[in-house]
This record gives structure tokens, sequence and C-alpha cells, in this order.
């Protein structure tokens, strides 16, 4: 039996980005909502998988547990809900490209083998338009978290995770 997934990019969705990357727990803010959306998705049913570039481990800025320890905080905050973590830590100035970095879909491809996804019913959300690319050559529907009046290809513009959760859940 396939199941229904919602992948989500991480930072600028699930906590507060920064331009100097979120890698230590004192940059870490979960934005309001956050929680109370992903337990929302989590209790009709989907599978919750994060989808996220972490290009500052390519860059020396920080390491793989420090990716660990942000995502552990985030499980922490909302419960467990979240079922696995892909990361990519490429970029190709710095060591080399990937596929698994969005805009490539390859992330989401093998998340979606693992967990048997139907992507028909399945959603990636993210704030920027590398997110929304990667969703929809993976055949899913978008949502992009970003100001009203962004100019992008997704399905959805909202203004939040919250919003987010009520599109899809309507």
């Amino acid at each position: 039996m396939s199941h229904k997934c919602v992948f989500l990019d991480r930072d600028g969705v699930l906590n507060v980005d920064r331009v100097d990357y979120v890698y230590h727990l004192g940059h870490f803010i979960i934005p309001e909502g956050v929680v109370e959306a992903l337990k929302a998705l989590k209790e009709a049913g989907y599978i919750l998988i994060v989808i996220t570039n972490q290009s500052g481990i390519a860059k020396g800025i920080y390491e793989r547990k420090d990716v660990q320890i942000i995502h552990d905080a985030i499980q922490e905050a909302c419960g467990g809900a979240l079922d696995d973590l892909y990361y990519c830590p490429y970029h190709e100035l710095h060591d080399s490209a990937s596929l698994t970095r969005k805009p490539g879909s390859l992330l989401i491809e093998k998340a979606a083998a693992k967990y048997d996804v139907d992507m028909s019913q399945s959603y990636m959300v993210g704030d920027h338009e590398r997110d929304i690319l990667a969703g929809t050559r993976a055949g899913l529907r978008t949502v992009r978290i970003a100001e009203e009046g962004t100019a992008t290809q997704a399905t959805f513009l909202v203004k939040d995770l919250l919003a987010a959760s009520n599109i899809i859940l309507s």
C-alpha cells in the first residue's frame, strides 16, 4: 500500500532561516504554528520527510553532526512527528555537484522509494524556488512559503507552514 507524504524543506519552513546558517541551538527558532502543522499532518496519516540542502558542510562552516543536532531539536519540539531526514552536504562551488542538491530531485526520489510514497497524493513544501522545482521534477504538488505576490511555479503560495498544512488537509 502506497503512502501519502509531505516532503519538507528545513530552513525557512521548520525553523527560521539565517544568512549565516542554522547549525547550533543558539540560532535555532521554530516559527509559530510549525509544531501544530506537523502534528495535524501526522494525525491525517501523512509521512513527514525533511529534504534539505546543507551546503555549510561543504563550505566547512559546520559538520554533519550539527545537522543532526538541529533535526533532533525539531523532533523533540514536535513530539517525534518527522519520519526521516535526508540532506545534501554538497555544493558545486566547494566540493562537488550532486543530483541530491535541490533543485535536483534525487533525495525526494530516494525517500519516496524507501517509504513507498504515492507521489500523486503527496506534496513538497519549501521556501525557495529550488524546493518547488525539485518537487515538480519528482511529480509532487508544491507549496511555497513566501510573501504574498512572490513569483513562483508552486501549486500554492502561503505565508507559513500552518497555512500550508491547512491547504494540504482541505
